[in-house]
């Protein structure tokens, strides 16, 4: 559970840059996160490149992919970047259902290598990924942190409140998207890559949606604009997202599928109470000091 909630700590980290920070609404998480894993068990199974360069070469080309996004969108704003964002993770799942020769189709691709797999037990295999996961979920806390306090996510900040009156200080502000969007498809595709090194398996189901709407509310919950709250917000999730598991498991008489709905509504129900309480989130968003 808590390396799910690395997972989901790393897309909302990715997600609180461009929104939090810019005010570009990104609602192709889940796009983002699913080339990452595919670009690194290509890289992995297919070439037999070790898992480091597997991981490395998602961040890339993810960034790359995120460029491309930011400059095909650089003129669209609000509900019309988060439809086309929306729909370049629909094409990523597509592609990856149908070009058979590439991705084998909705069969997936398996026996992705994980870290000392086979050579360990599973409980020690899952605390060993727990700390690799941790530690990039530290590094790119440090990294968002270091672009939040410095002239980078002042501008950034700038753009968010105002676009033109950024403009008019001077401020290339379709460079700065750019920059920002790139730094966050990167860190999608590291959390993509991971998830896939950790499941050992990856296909086009495993990447519905839903998941976007998770890494969304996580941050939501935790608090758009700090990067802490992005943190906390994904453990809150996870604990949600688990401890109605539990709770459902009292109720007589439901077939699976009104658990499940009970789960959904319980989720839903506890994020509203959250946000009732702190509409800012748990750790509302303070601008630091130049």
């Amino acid at each position: 559970m808590l390396t799910f909630a690395g997972f989901y700590g790393l897309m909302a980290l990715g997600l609180n840059l461009v929104w939090g920070m810019a005010g570009m609404i990104n609602l192709g998480l889940v796009g983002f996160f699913a080339f990452g894993a595919y670009v690194s068990a290509l890289a992995t199974v297919n070439m037999g490149a070790p898992i480091p360069a597997g991981v490395a070469a998602a961040s890339a080309l993810t960034a790359g992919a995120g460029v491309v996004m930011a400059l095909t969108t650089r003129n669209l704003r609000g509900d019309y970047l988060a439809i086309v964002t929306l729909g370049f993770s629909e094409v990523v799942r597509l592609v990856a259902s149908n070009e058979i020769w590439l991705t084998k189709g909705t069969d997936g691709i398996s026996g992705i290598p994980g870290p000392w797999r086979g050579r360990v037990t599973p409980e020690t295999f899952n605390l060993i990924y727990l700390a690799i996961v941790a530690v990039f979920v530290v590094a790119a806390f440090w990294l968002l942190e270091r672009v939040r306090h410095s002239p980078f996510g002042r501008v950034l900040r700038a753009i968010r409140d105002d676009e033109q009156i950024a403009a008019v200080a001077g401020k290339p502000v379709v460079a700065f998207k750019v920059q920002a969007f790139a730094v966050s498809a990167g860190i999608l595709g590291t959390a993509g890559a991971l998830y896939g090194h950790y499941i050992s398996y990856v296909a086009p189901d495993s990447f519905a949606p839903l998941i976007t709407i998770y890494a969304v509310l996580a941050l939501t919950a935790g608090g758009t604009g700090d990067n802490r709250g992005a943190v906390v917000g994904a453990l809150l999730l996870v604990f949600f997202m688990e401890s109605t598991r539990f709770a459902t498991g009292w109720l007589p008489g439901l077939r699976p599928v009104q658990v499940a709905a009970v789960r959904e509504f319980l989720i839903g129900a506890s994020l509203v109470v959250v946000l009732r309480w702190r509409p800012g989130g748990l750790i509302p968003e303070r601008i630091p000091r130049a």
